[in-house]
């Protein structure tokens, strides 16, 4: 093939979408729509367990997929958008288990939906929408505790967590390091910031990803930042220039500013975990 011609090819992959990314082997999660397809082909055990809460009633539906690895690894919950336990932030854990992490995703709205379901139960993501706001924060933090303390004890962890966040649970995802002070690291994707008597709770070092267009949730970075250096704290983020809310989902939006930042933000990412886990 013409050296040109391969070029421009290997160009338009990466302005087309991070699931042609995905398929080419990079080591990038896919978006929204190749997500079912990315979980179909993975080579890593995932399964749905079930998670009693203290109350004896209360069952958290959770996925979790195994990396392959020989010796014990550290736990990565992931906590996802406000649209529910998705196969996408399915397809998120793992990737997140391919980079050798016990990956958790807990359905936080298990037993809220229709029937006493979770996400699958609810007619349409509007009724999930709907659901996932009637959480409040101490009983999103409950949750993940549950959820935590279950996932860290499991035989083949050896201890150590961390949160990664997406839009709804990027926010919960910085929301928990302020009252969970055993977690070794948190990462937010474009989600909102603890107020400053929050921040002054956070033990663990916490990364942010957010699209250079999102301002309603960049309004609450930098005054955030400045606490957390005051502080003395580990507060490290980045905004990506023209992506939006929800680029890592929706890597094809924004002429090719989406999948840019999804390139910079999930290594980044990796990265950040290894240094802390």
């Amino acid at each position: 093939m013409n050296v040109l011609i391969f070029g421009f090819l290997l160009s338009s992959l990466a302005v087309g979408g991070g699931a042609m990314l995905f398929a080419q082997g990079q080591d990038l999660p896919p978006d929204e729509e190749h997500a079912k397809a990315a979980l179909d082909k993975s080579s890593r055990h995932g399964e749905f367990v079930d998670i009693k809460m203290q109350d004896g009633k209360t069952v958290i539906n959770t996925w979790i997929v195994y990396p392959e690895r020989s010796d014990k690894a550290p736990v990565v919950l992931v906590i996802h958008e406000i649209f529910g336990l998705t196969d996408w932030i399915r397809a998120v854990a793992d990737q997140i288990a391919k980079a050798g992490y016990i990956a958790v995703a807990p359905d936080l709205i298990s037993g809220m939906g229709p029937g006493g379901g979770g996400t699958e139960s609810a007619k349409d993501r509007d009724e999930v929408v709907k659901i996932i706001r009637s959480l409040t924060p101490q009983e999103t933090i409950a949750r993940l505790n549950t959820v935590r303390d279950y996932a860290v004890h499991l035989p083949s962890a050896n201890g150590k967590s961390a949160t990664v966040g997406f839009c709804w649970g990027g926010t919960n995802s910085f929301l928990y390091a302020t009252a969970q002070p055993d977690i070794q690291a948190a990462v937010v994707y474009y989600g909102t910031s603890p107020d400053s008597a929050g921040l002054a709770k956070i033990q663990a070092p916490v990364l942010g990803n957010y699209g250079g267009d999102d301002a309603r949730v960049d309004a609450t970075v930098e005054p955030a930042a400045a606490e957390m250096k005051n502080l003395g704290k580990v507060f490290e983020y980045e905004m990506y220039e023209g992506a939006g809310h929800g680029f890592l989902r929706q890597q094809t939006g924004r002429e090719g500013a989406n999948m840019k930042a999804t390139e910079k933000a999930w290594p980044k990412t990796l990265a950040f975990l290894k240094k802390y886990l």
